[in-house]
């Protein structure tokens, strides 16, 4: 689940703060201006951190300083672009023409697909192969890399091959470790670590524009494991609610009690999008855990991998199709039970 699958909630391209980060936006602006400019960064970390709004902070940046040898770009201490900018304002309006952004888009039903679309991203052949508009740089934003199926993925690491000068790709992950070994080879990793607590607050402090002393807000933020996102949706006191019953089923596995996934699963199948993404996050949170316990096992870790797959698989087909949410509560913590017994 991203931002764009919520309206109210503020997409990376209209972003221009960057809270936390400082390190990860200082090796950027290093890369830039060092001798041989990266032509491919793989922005790693769980969702909600601000991988987007970092690789839109690179862009504008690249874009309003095309020349990695200027005396303002040796001089920056950030990427920061004013707000008035007419780079800034132009990719806000989606109208730069040296930036393509892949992303999943809107099918016929009005919901996002579930991958983005093979023929989207062999358009960045023809984009890399022409003059930038402006004169510099060229730059795409895949967000999420994790959408691409096999095809796509394919598609992007021929691009990613053969790269023409001043060609920038920023790749978003939430899960870097599974994206092909042939991408990563090609990119420069760059791992983004969850916000801590008072980063989370700040942040939406500024989004919402909530008093920073206000309750909901800090129970929002102490529950979003260090997801600006996540405590974004969590404001809402259901979502919120939600999740904390997600999380006490989830510390009673692998029991599984069958009359509490019948209620959590009558109060999902409302319209309520928070809810439902408060609930396959709460989930998502308890599998990412798993793969820290214990003993590194191969076998353990492949499992959860697909288990995570399956879900998150699952939950995009239950949202696009707008099926029965109780039916895929009881598979997943079908999963999840067997899971936990491993």
């Amino acid at each position: 689940m991203s931002a764009d699958d919520t309206s109210d909630l503020p997409l990376p391209r209209d972003t221009t703060a960057l809270f936390g980060h400082a390190v990860a936006e200082r090796a950027l602006l290093d890369g830039y201006r060092g001798p041989r400019p990266p032509h491919a960064w793989l922005i790693g970390g769980p969702p909600g951190i601000g991988k987007a709004t970092l690789a839109y902070r690179m862009a504008r940046f690249v874009l309003a300083h095309p020349d990695p040898k200027a005396p303002d770009v040796q001089r920056a201490t950030s990427l920061a672009l004013a707000d008035d900018h007419s780079v800034t304002r132009k990719i806000a309006a989606q109208a730069h023409s040296d930036l393509m952004v892949l992303e999943r888009t809107l099918g016929d039903t009005g919901k996002l697909r579930q991958d983005i679309r093979v023929e989207d991203v062999r358009r960045s052949v023809g984009f890399f192969g022409s003059t930038a508009g402006e004169g510099g740089w060229r730059v795409a934003i895949v967000d999420a890399v994790d959408d691409l199926n096999t095809a796509g993925a394919n598609a992007l690491l021929k691009a990613l091959e053969e790269p023409p000068p001043r060609a920038m790709f920023l790749l978003v992950s939430h899960a870097p470790g599974r994206v092909l070994a042939t991408i990563r080879s090609r990119s420069r990793a760059l791992a983004l670590r969850p916000l801590d607590l008072v980063d989370v607050a700040k942040a939406v402090t500024a989004v919402s524009g909530r008093d920073a002393g206000d309750p909901a807000l800090l129970a929002a933020a102490q529950a979003a494991e260090g997801s600006v996102t996540r405590a974004l949706a969590l404001l809402d006191g259901a979502a919120l609610a939600v999740r904390q019953r997600v999380t006490n089923l989830l510390e009673a596995l692998p029991q599984v009690d069958a009359r509490a996934l019948h209620l959590l699963g009558e109060e999902l199948g409302g319209t309520d999008l928070r809810a439902f993404t408060a609930f396959v996050d709460a989930v998502n949170a308890w599998l990412s855990g798993r793969l820290t316990m214990g003993a590194p096992d191969t076998a353990r870790l492949a499992k959860v991998a697909e288990t995570f797959d399956t879900v998150n698989r699952e939950a995009r087909t239950v949202e696009a199709f707008n099926l029965d949410r109780k039916p895929f509560v009881f598979a997943t913590f079908g999963l999840l039970a067997e899971s936990a017994r491993r």
